[in-house]
């Protein structure tokens, strides 16, 4: 009898790499760089690749909004779902399934049932990239995921502040634990930067630097406070998409290509 989980892990059909990008906490911005990492992952590998974003985050889907696509609905051909498309990127979120303001009362078996039909019930075609966003924290989802699927690797995002980083622990914590290799961490509203080009501290920097120094673990990146960035949000453009020159897209375009090179 096989006791180990990770053992009885199997491939999507057509996906090369999966990147599972995570939080120790909510409200540091992990959905806002999920989305706009995947687009500038799209962006950077050409037209001809396709580049998907999984929204995992069950109870909490906000991909359908960012993308501008709230009323949009899977078509089904066969037996398969289609992915919605928007910008190039192929989606699916249970936003697209449930109402917007619906809560999804969802425990253990059906919420691994979810992920089963969103790995395996999808018709995702070749992607050079899946990525996963996943609810914050360390719960049943992103160890699910850990036994279900092979992960290249997780990319977890935080806020400089120490208050931040006593959970940004526990999320590499638990990816080393899984056998998923830690691709980076990326810091998220770092500095703003003022119209007159000085960088403004919006929350005390932490001893995040030096804790990942000593773990041997990448800063992929920071990204700077910008004001576009919600309102890409809310607007459903993500700012890769609407403003590609903004500092925070540089941003994104520097990792993206990192984690490309890797």
């Amino acid at each position: 009898m096989n006791s180990n989980p990770f053992q009885q892990q199997k491939p999507i059909s057509g996906v090369k790499k999966i990147i599972a990008v995570s939080s120790g906490k909510g409200g540091v911005g992990k959905s806002t760089t999920a989305v706009n990492l995947a687009m500038a992952l799209s962006k950077l590998i050409g037209p001809d690749k396709k580049v998907g974003i999984l929204d995992a985050d069950i109870h909490g889907p906000s991909l359908p909004r960012m993308f501008g696509a709230l009323h949009q609905k899977p078509e089904i051909k066969g037996d398969k779902i289609q992915p919605i498309e928007r910008y190039g990127l192929k989606i699916m979120s249970i936003g697209f399934l449930v109402e917007e303001d619906s809560a999804v009362i969802w425990r253990g078996p059906m919420l691994f049932k979810a992920l089963d039909q969103f790995f395996n019930d999808l018709e995702w075609g070749d992607l050079e990239y899946l990525v996963l966003d996943l609810p914050p924290g360390t719960g049943d989802i992103p160890l699910s995921i850990a036994q279900k699927v092979p992960v290249f690797g997780s990319v977890t995002v935080t806020t400089p502040q120490n208050i931040s980083l006593g959970d940004v622990k526990k999320s590499l914590d638990m990816w080393t634990r899984v056998n998923v290799p830690v691709l980076g961490v990326i810091e998220n509203m770092s500095y703003l930067m003022t119209p007159s080009g000085e960088s403004v501290q919006l929350f005390p920097k932490g001893d995040l630097n030096g804790y990942l120094d000593s773990k041997n673990i990448k800063k992929l990146g920071e990204i700077p406070f910008d004001p576009l960035l919600g309102l890409s949000c809310e607007v459903g453009i993500p700012l890769v998409e609407s403003h590609p020159d903004s500092p925070a897209s540089k941003a994104f375009f520097s990792i993206a290509q990192t984690l490309i090179n890797l």
